[in-house]
């Protein structure tokens, strides 16, 4: 068996008392509080290895977290980083009916696959390679963000900083589906507010003299939903409308959310513009429009391919095959692709229900997937 795989292995029962104390310790995003208290755990876990920063969270998140692992070889050129996030979809209080627990060859439990476990393997990972006295030949950090659940507004430029001296970033997402396929693509994500100022009235005695804006809102959606090009992998979706008062009064206002994805990042100009061009059908309508693109996506590069090649190599080496995905959500990885540096996501855990009740991940793919990581960080 491979020395790596072996050793990991050995601290399987190790990593999951990490990662039940990593989910017990609740940090929903909107909670700075409880977040921060995670923060903490981390910072302990990893200060025998590592040194540690912290960064405010811009007031309304939990602090950021940068660690620099002091890890075996002698001298380093150029840097690896490692992206996670502390925040989970989770509101505090979850664990009382979704405790974490054990089962069935799982581990079960809120932010379990997304992702507190792929920054258990992590620390694993760097812990493996001091044990073993494995030379590693970059620098190593793992930075997590606080705030990657509701959009990354106040960690983006953090996340960007730090990345630019990276030569590769290796993101600790969950792989996709119970295969754990690593990710070398990601859709582009951003939110469109469209908003209708119409004229009221009353529905009964004064009916011509308003215009509704929710007749117009309307009339933008279906307008909207022509945007949609599976082909070029651009998806529009309106998932949000509001507007009006009540039943017997014509809508002075109106507003539709759209959510929106692009596979490459030349398409997000051409939307735009078509956002942009909107003209309401009521000419006694206004109409705004406001948003845009949040994450650039994540383009397949020569560069991403190589660093799968590498990975998957690397994966043969410890006896799993390893397929590539590409998936239409976004990730903090996607920031440092747009940048150009080789980014590879999906290295964290291996289960599904990510954001659900049946959120776990297979026990009997946490030795493997810590061992890759391990085996990325002394080859790339």
């Amino acid at each position: 068996m491979d020395p790596i795989l072996s050793h990991t292995r050995a601290r399987q029962k190790e990593t999951i008392a990490l990662i039940r104390r990593m989910v017990e310790c609740e940090s929903p995003s909107d909670d700075a509080r409880a977040v921060d208290r995670f923060v903490d755990l981390l910072a302990a876990e990893v200060a025998p290895l590592a040194a540690v920063k912290t960064f405010p969270g811009g007031g309304r998140f939990g602090r950021h977290l940068l660690c620099e692992f002091a890890l075996p070889g002698k001298k380093k050129q150029g840097e690896i980083l490692a992206l996670g996030h502390s925040d989970t979809v989770w509101p505090l209080g979850t664990l009382a009916g979704l405790p974490f627990r054990e089962a069935d060859g799982r581990l079960w439990g809120p932010g379990v696959l997304d992702m507190k476990a792929g920054i258990a393997f992590f620390i694993f990972a760097a812990k493996t390679l001091r044990d073993l006295d494995i030379p590693v030949r970059r620098k190593v950090r793992l930075l997590v963000n606080s705030d990657e659940e509701v959009g990354s507004d106040s960690s983006r430029t953090l996340t960007q900083e730090t990345a630019r001296r990276a030569a590769a970033v290796l993101v600790l997402e969950p792989g996709t589906g119970l295969a754990g396929k690593l990710k070398t693509a990601r859709k582009g994500v951003g939110v469109y507010n469209v908003t209708v100022r119409g004229v009221a009235s009353h529905a009964g005695v004064d009916f011509s003299a308003g215009a509704s804006a929710i007749c117009e809102i309307a009339r933008q959606i279906d307008k909207i939903a022509g945007f949609v090009n599976l082909k070029r992998g651009i998806t529009v979706n309106p998932g949000v409308i509001t507007g009006g008062t009540r039943s017997n009064v014509i809508a002075a206002e109106a507003s539709v959310e759209v959510d929106m994805r692009i596979a490459r990042l030349k398409d997000a100009e051409v939307l735009d513009r078509k956002f942009h061009a909107l003209k309401p059908i009521d000419k006694r309508c206004k109409l705004t429009v406001t948003g845009g693109l949040n994450r650039p996506p994540m383009e397949r590069s020569v560069g991403i391919v190589q660093l799968f090649r590498t990975a998957q190599r690397l994966g043969r080496e410890l006896g799993v095959e390893i397929d590539e995905s590409h998936t239409g959500g976004g990730s903090d990885g996607n920031f440092t692709a747009a940048l150009g540096i080789p980014t590879l996501d999906g290295l964290g855990a291996v289960g599904e229900g990510a954001h659900a009740v049946n959120e776990s991940i297979l026990v009997d793919r946490i030795a493997d997937r810590t061992a890759l990581l391990a085996k990325l960080l002394a080859g790339i």
